[in-house]
Formats: structure tokens, C-alpha cells, sequence
């Protein structure tokens, strides 16, 4: 219908990258600085914790700046996967769950890291 709308495709897929980092970056960064806080609210150990901060770091900076950004959309989907997972089967918490924290919010992002993945994030990056 809008096919003049193409030509900002490359625009759409940045911002769309830049929005993904800033959330993996944010979280990663609070399971690496307070870890034994974030474990407890996660029911995971610390040691995991750090792991999963780290990868949510490593995968937010590599999408954000176009470094291997298949690999850490994959990476960053797994991250999503697994919190589904917890969310579902161990809290029991619905798709929409309590004051906003059901796992619809973590669909999203693995289904924005789809579009990452698929579309390799588009020109601008620094290794595309």
C-alpha cells in the first residue's frame, strides 16, 4: 500500500536494534553489578546470574552496534526463551500476568530478535 515506506527500512531495523540493546544492556548490566540481589529476585544462583548478565550484555552490545548480529540475536532469543520458560512452568505467571509481568513482554523480544536474525540488522553496522 506504502511502498515509498521502503526506502526507511534500514532506518526501522537500527532503531528497532537500538531499542532491543537498551533493554538486554540495562538488565545485563543490573545482574553483573548486583548480582546476589538479582539471583534472589530470579530464583537463580549468583554464579548464573553473572553468566546471564554477561550474555545479556555481550548480545545487547553486538546488536546494537552490528558486530556478529545473528549470532547475539540467536544468543539474546535463547535468553527470552528461557525466561518463557521460568514464567510459565515455574511461576505459573499467565501471557499477561500481574502488573504487567507476564511473558508477553518477553515474547516481543524474542520475536524483535527474530527480525533482527532474519534480517541481519540491516546496512548500518559495523560488520554487516
Amino acid at each position: 500500500m506504502f511502498p515509498q515506506l521502503a526506502r526507511f527500512t534500514d532506518l526501522s531495523l537500527i532503531l528497532l536494534r537500538l531499542m532491543v540493546a537498551s533493554i538486554f544492556v540495562t538488565s545485563g548490566w543490573s545482574h553483573v553489578t548486583e548480582p546476589a540481589e538479582r539471583a534472589r529476585s530470579i530464583g537463580m544462583s549468583k554464579g548464573f546470574t553473572l553468566v546471564l548478565g554477561l550474555a545479556e550484555l555481550v548480545g545487547g552490545l553486538g546488536v546494537a552496534f552490528g558486530v556478529l548480529i545473528q549470532p547475539a540475536a540467536i544468543g539474546l532469543i535463547l535468553v527470552m526463551l528461557g525466561a518463557i520458560q521460568k514464567k510459565i512452568f515455574v511461576w505459573h505467571t499467565g501471557f499477561w500476568g500481574d502488573k504487567a509481568s507476564g511473558w508477553h513482554y518477553d515474547l516481543m523480544l524474542v520475536v524483535m530478535n527474530l527480525v533482527i536474525l532474519t534480517t541481519n540488522g540491516g546496512r548500518y553496522a559495523l560488520m554487516p
